[in-house]
């Protein structure tokens, strides 16, 4: 790992139905109370056990949210970014943006037939090297006796 966290940002249409709890997810943010720092954006907050969002599957926990049925939500307070949510209707279309960490090294276990990350020359040469370092010894020791 060479200590750098890098990010995948990815955007998705996300159309969901109205179930009897609504949506199935809370959101934060809004120009009033910012999520993550330097970014006014709508987030997802929570996603309710078995509700429209948990049951479709794509929309996660951290995701911005862009736009409510076409309607923007930049630049908003979060009550106002709150109102297209309860207004949108039965069907619901979301245009998210997901913001996926890329793994910098190694994920864990190697899986047989995988590399182990380990270039096979990094084992060799050492392995060879003393082996010719024990027979030049037993050499010597054989041309003592």
């Amino acid at each position: 790992m060479n200590g750098r966290v890098d990010y995948l940002i990815t955007e998705e249409e996300i159309n969901l139905t109205r179930g009897p709890s609504g949506l199935g997810f809370n959101i934060v943010g809004g120009t009033d109370q910012q999520y993550v720092s330097d970014n006014s954006g709508i987030f997802v907050s929570r996603i309710k056990e078995n509700g429209a969002a948990a049951l479709d599957g794509r929309l996660q926990e951290g995701d911005k949210i862009l736009s409510v049925n076409g309607q923007d939500l930049k630049n908003l307070l979060h009550q106002d970014a709150v109102d297209p949510f309860r207004n949108a209707g039965y069907a619901v279309s979301l245009r998210v943006q997901h913001r996926l960490q890329v793994q910098n090294g190694p994920i864990g276990p190697q899986g047989e037939g995988e590399p182990s990350g380990i270039p096979i020359t990094m084992v060799l040469v050492p392995v060879f090297a003393l082996t010719m370092v024990a027979a030049w010894a037993f050499m010597r020791y054989r041309q003592g006796l």
